[in-house]
């Protein structure tokens, strides 16, 4: 790794890697105090994308009146694999684009 830091004092990586730590929250916070470094926005934009479109499908599943619990453990369940494997992905330096809302992230940052 380089001994690089962001607007936030930490390295990149470590910076992305946080930006997912507490879903949308942390990704909202990450562009609030990250204004230049660009590899850290996309990770806080993604996050922020990813995290709030889960909370609607949660919303939207949980309403189905007979298999809305089951779907939604179904669904948290993918949500928390999702998360690691896209804190992993950060911390390792890795641009990782999730379909669709990676592709909306790295257009934010440009």
């Amino acid at each position: 790794m380089t001994s690089r830091r962001t607007g936030t004092g930490l390295q990149p990586n470590v910076a992305a890697a946080l930006a997912y730590s507490f879903g949308a929250i942390s990704g909202i916070v990450f562009l609030m105090i990250e204004r230049d470094d660009q590899f850290v926005r996309f990770h806080a934009w993604q996050s922020t994308l990813t995290f709030l479109g889960a909370l609607l499908a949660s919303l939207l599943v949980s309403s189905f009146p007979v298999f809305g619990g089951l779907l939604n453990v179904a669904l948290s369940a993918g949500l928390i694999a999702l998360w690691v494997l896209l804190m992993v992905k950060a911390f390792s330096g890795e641009k990782f684009k999730l379909p669709y809302v990676g592709e909306i992230a790295d257009h934010q940052i440009r």
